[in-house]
């Protein structure tokens, strides 16, 4: 133990840098996990508010179908041949199709 405490006596700063290290690892964490899916996060739910009567989606179960009906936490889908679902809004996310439409939809407003 009186080792140890020798050990601490000579080294400047030890505690200081220990500290520092830490609060980089956080910073690092932070904007490298946490700041990129609280993005990604906004993203989804800017899309889902986005959503009316009449567009088609595709939910997280892979069923096709256009939204005919619109409540606070809910869509009713019409999946064809007069057959209609009430499914959770949290089950329905962007698509591929739809980041490659605004991408394009981007594309033509540079030009």
């Amino acid at each position: 133990m009186l080792y140890n405490l020798i050990l601490l006596e000579d080294q400047p700063g030890g505690g200081m840098s220990s500290i520092l290290m830490i609060v980089a690892l956080i910073a690092i964490f932070y904007f490298m996990m946490i700041r990129p899916q609280q993005k990604q996060q906004k993203k989804i739910r800017q899309f889902r508010e986005g959503l009316k009567e009449g567009d088609r989606i595709i939910t997280a179960g892979g069923i096709h179908g256009k939204i005919v009906g619109v409540r606070d936490d809910s869509f009713m889908i019409d999946m064809g041949n007069n057959v209609k679902v009430r499914i959770d809004k949290n089950s329905v996310y962007p698509s591929a199709s739809d980041a490659q439409t605004d991408a394009a939809a981007q594309n033509t407003k540079k030009d």
